[in-house]
């Protein structure tokens, strides 16, 4: 659909994160920074998380859980805000500096400059992601919350669900309500590498499979998603 065809509406830019913006995924690098800047002790704990790994892929635990497990043992119980800001600066501008396509970063300024409202929507933590969106340009991030204590810290614990598959679209759309956009108001694009991204990128009005892994490739052909390729 070309720009002179899209008809007056708001212009969304939704953009998975994880190998579709970045080159690799950020979850575990983002483990390992915090282990390895604030309690470098806990990498000697890396060899329970392949234990925990091994329970996801013989699906005794939920990927949900794993995120879970995997924070409480590298990161700890427990994060004060003030800690948990500055790890997330320090790990963001990590990212920034090794791990974004330059692709990627073109086609957001682009998408910008046509006048979308940019989103990142990542199974990412919300609070380190956010500090990646914002230097990116993005104007709104939708990612996996975690919950807090009554002093604010970040729990290991997520808050509500894990921001992927079925769950990533519901929590797009509930996105939407809490701003106040009609799904017919709106134009959307979304942009994934991933096939668990399928019901955001037929939700969509424009759909791109973007550094796509195989099943995506395969199911970007049936359905005539553009692809692109950034890598």
């Amino acid at each position: 659909m070309s720009e002179t065809e899209i008809p007056a509406k708001i212009r969304l830019a939704i953009y998975d994160m994880d190998k579709t913006v970045t080159r690799r995924p950020t979850y575990t690098p983002f483990l390992i920074h915090a282990a390895r800047t604030r309690k470098p002790w806990r990498l000697l704990l890396l060899p329970f998380v392949i234990v925990t790994i091994l329970l996801y892929a013989a699906r005794i635990i939920d990927r949900g859980r794993l995120k879970e497990l995997n924070h409480s043992l590298l990161v700890g119980p427990a994060l004060s805000p003030a800690d948990a800001s500055a790890l997330a600066e320090s790990f963001a501008a990590e990212t920034l500096a090794t791990n974004i396509l330059p692709q990627a970063q073109t086609r957001v300024l682009a998408d910008k400059g046509d006048g979308y409202r940019m989103v990142l929507a990542t199974a990412s933590y919300e609070f380190y992601a956010r500090a990646i969106a914002r230097t990116l340009g993005f104007d709104d991030v939708i990612g996996t919350m975690t919950r807090t204590d009554t002093a604010g810290a970040l729990l290991a614990r997520i808050d509500a669900q894990n921001c992927y598959g079925t769950a990533k679209l519901e929590m797009v759309q509930a996105w939407l309500v809490r701003q106040g956009l009609a799904r017919e108001d709106c134009h959307i694009r979304f942009y994934s590498d991933h096939v668990s991204d399928a019901p955001c990128l037929n939700w969509a009005d424009e759909a791109f499979a973007t550094n796509p892994h195989p099943p995506l490739v395969a199911l970007a052909a049936q359905r005539g998603w553009q692809v692109f390729n950034w890598r």
